[in-house]
């Protein structure tokens, strides 16, 4: 389960599964958080993607091992934590107000 939280630019928006979305968060697929992540540019935002890879992974949990499983949620924390704390101080500007 992907839980999106949506800031100012698009409160309104609406994607197939969802059940919510004005500011709080919304359950969605993997295509509709695609197309949300185009729709926003959040394709240029590295946690926004792992959000993607983490909601793919959860929709694969069925079909792949437990230790695939684990594999995978650790390259996307790896993934994260490699992003360091870039946006310290620019929290405004990257994350909205």
């Amino acid at each position: 389960m992907a839980v999106l939280f949506v800031g100012k630019d698009f409160p309104h928006l609406h994607f197939g599964n969802c059940t919510s979305i004005t500011g709080t968060s919304a359950n969605m697929n993997s295509d509709d958080l695609a197309k949300y992540l185009e729709a926003t540019d959040g394709i240029h935002k590295p946690w926004l993607l792992a959000q993607l890879r983490l909601q793919k992974l959860q929709e694969r949990r069925e079909d792949i091992t437990p230790n695939e499983y684990e594999q995978e949620l650790a390259d996307i924390h790896q993934s994260l934590m490699n992003l360091g704390e870039w946006w310290k101080g620019r929290e405004d500007e990257m994350f909205g107000s």
